[in-house]
């Protein structure tokens, strides 16, 4: 859609305004789309108007600072010559302490946090650092990392309470801000008190309790995916049977499916295109029911890729969220309200139990944490245990 003239950056669709600003290209690697589009919620031209010049003026500055975040700043070698000056941090005047904490901003603290810790991690990993370290700046400005106060995480916590985020959504930008400072601060030999680290909000406010589904209705998803028999209903079939996180299905290769062993198992393992949640998330599951007719399926009808589910591997990263969109789309009227496609991993924990299997089996099976330093000593059970089990839940 074209701009409107009247309100600078923005649209107009269905009466209403919405702002829109395309990425320069210099950053586009920052971002997952070539533009940035959202609505004004208004009608009103000059409300509009305002907003949009607003955001287009955070935008650009917050462009100079990713601009500016890979280059060397002025001061930077102040760090450098304190770090090979031979002197113990103790020993450096005062002044000389202050000038290196005043070399590192947030933005600049994200660079030195993903440069260190961002090798070999998901871009999931880099885009979580610069989103939540991105709305500090955009509310509290680009400080040095030892001047922002209890009043700046309050104010950020207010606002992202305005933005209608849930009580998990904030921790996880809490939690990551508070790496990112912490992490540079310990890189440049400064301590100092992390305001964003006891700030109070209520972390289950929004959070949607996780439903298992009855037995009866997943025995009816089962038959329905065997009738329109496509490479949607195998991935719902897989992960029914299985419980196995609809992020870890859908990555899958056709050789992580083990068909031809005495024991047909499906392998969960972390790919460069689909990183696994947890260490102990690595396992093998039996596959059983209609997770083993997904399986034979998939091996039968997918040719020409060595993906088991090639529509959602095809950018060099698994994408879990559109067939998340997908499948809950389709599951939505055949489930109970709150329903959705991990829902089948919380039944499978509850089918287990039915059946009386041990919780260290559960967790294996699922690949939940298990309490105890003892339960990370050994190879766990092997395939022959977890299948019996597994067909008694089948």
């Amino acid at each position: 859609m074209a701009e409107n003239k009247a309100a600078p950056h923005s649209f107009v669709k269905d009466g209403v305004y919405y702002f829109i600003r395309r990425v320069p290209n210099d950053l586009r690697h920052h971002y997952t789309s070539p533009k940035i589009s959202y609505s004004l919620r208004t009608r009103s031209v000059t409300v509009a108007a305002s907003r949009a010049i607003r955001a287009s003026q955070k935008l650009d500055e917050y462009w100079y600072h990713l601009r500016i975040s890979d280059s060397d700043l002025p001061g930077k070698h102040m760090l450098r010559m304190a770090g090979n000056s031979g002197l113990a941090p103790s020993a450096l005047p005062m002044a000389s302490a202050a000038n290196v904490a005043a070399t590192v901003k947030l933005s600049e603290a994200v660079s030195i946090y993903l440069r260190l810790k961002g090798k070999g991690r998901a871009i999931t990993f880099q885009r979580s650092a610069e989103r939540s370290c991105g709305y500090v700046i955009d509310v509290c400005g680009d400080k040095d990392i030892a001047a922002y106060t209890k009043a700046d995480a309050n104010a950020f916590r207010d606002d992202l309470l305005k933005r209608g985020l849930t009580g998990s959504s904030i921790n996880r930008i809490f939690g990551t801000v508070r790496s990112v400072m912490n992490f540079a601060a310990s890189e440049i030999g400064i301590d100092f008190s992390n305001p964003f680290g006891k700030v109070y909000y209520d972390r289950n406010a929004g959070v949607e309790e996780r439903v298992p589904l009855p037995i009866e209705t997943i025995r009816s998803l089962q038959k329905d995916c065997r009738r329109i028999d496509d490479d949607l209903r195998w991935l719902v079939a897989l992960v029914s049977d299985t419980g196995m996180r609809l992020a870890e299905a859908a990555g899958l290769l056709k050789d992580d499916l083990h068909l031809d062993d005495p024991i047909p198992h499906v392998v969960v393992r972390e790919h460069p295109w689909r990183r696994l949640k947890t260490a102990g998330s690595a396992r093998k599951v039996p596959l059983v029911g209609a997770s083993l007719w997904a399986a034979q399926r998939i091996h039968e009808a997918v040719a020409d890729s060595t993906f088991a589910f090639p529509r959602y591997n095809k950018t060099g990263q698994t994408n879990s969220n559109s067939a998340s969109a997908a499948l809950n789309k389709w599951l939505k009227p055949h489930v109970p309200e709150k329903g959705s496609m991990h829902s089948f991993r919380h039944s499978m924990r509850d089918r287990l139990r039915a059946v009386e299997c041990p919780a260290d089996i559960v967790d294996q099976i699922g690949g939940w944490q298990t309490e105890g330093v003892g339960q990370s000593y050994g190879k766990g059970y092997p395939l022959e245990v977890l299948a019996k089990w597994m067909a008694n839940a089948a």
